[in-house]
């Protein structure tokens, strides 16, 4: 698949989160295609001047929505929540299924490629349902079988969340400091994430399936794609 330089068009899943919220305004920044979806469950409050179109949509009756995913070259997925706020079931139904079923009707509505946020570890044998998750959502993934696929693993987010995480606001900042002596081992920050999401479409591997673990994802997250032709 030839990469979008202003031209083509994509969706976003999971774009009032930590990495979704980034990556919108990277799109926005970087111009790289010229139609930007944000696909979920309630309208955004966007600046006109973005030119970015809202579809609300019914995750529970995802089949019904379509029409939402047709017409897209490149899918974009930071979709996800957490067991403490959904329980496990609501973490295994938003992780794993919605965006499988919208991998799903992506790849029908002619998405040629599908980006998904995953997590460092993921394996579907994990006796961690996190991680158990995450990497069954990966598999699920790339069965749908898309022209290209990137899976990105990031470690530790380093961002400012909305709500407010104990757990993770502490871990953040233990690990935030080990950062200083192994920057791309346990922690990536949330920015990081959502440039080399952006780049990995810019720039086109070659491979059909790429999985990029945290030191790759800080390693493209910091290439400057070419401007926008």
């Amino acid at each position: 698949m030839a990469a979008p330089r202003g031209g083509g068009s994509c969706f976003v899943l999971g774009a009032s989160g930590a990495t979704g919220r980034e990556l919108l305004r990277e799109l926005c920044a970087q111009r790289p295609f010229s139609r930007v979806t944000v696909i979920g469950r309630r309208q955004l409050s966007l600046p006109e001047e973005s030119g970015v179109a809202v579809a609300v949509v019914d995750f529970e009756r995802l089949g019904e929505h379509a029409d939402a995913f047709r017409g897209h070259d490149v899918g974009f997925c930071c979709l996800g929540t957490t067991r403490s706020k959904a329980g496990a079931d609501g973490f295994v139904r938003v992780d794993r299924d919605y965006v499988a079923q919208a991998a799903e009707l992506a790849r029908a509505g002619g998405c040629k490629h599908f980006v998904l946020q995953s997590s460092q570890s993921a394996n579907e044998r994990s006796r961690f349902l996190y991680l158990r998750v995450k990497g069954e959502v990966e598999k699920l993934v790339e069965a749908v079988d898309f022209d290209r696929c990137t899976i990105l693993r990031p470690a530790m987010l380093l961002c400012a969340r909305q709500e407010f995480r104990p757990a993770e606001w502490i871990m953040q900042r233990l690990l935030g400091f080990s950062a200083r002596f192994f920057p791309t081992a346990y922690t990536v920050p949330v920015e990081t994430v959502a440039r080399a999401m952006v780049a990995s479409v810019l720039q086109p591997s070659g491979e059909k399936v790429e999985v990029l673990e945290n030191k790759a994802i800080h390693q493209l997250g910091k290439t400057v794609p070419q401007p926008c032709t």
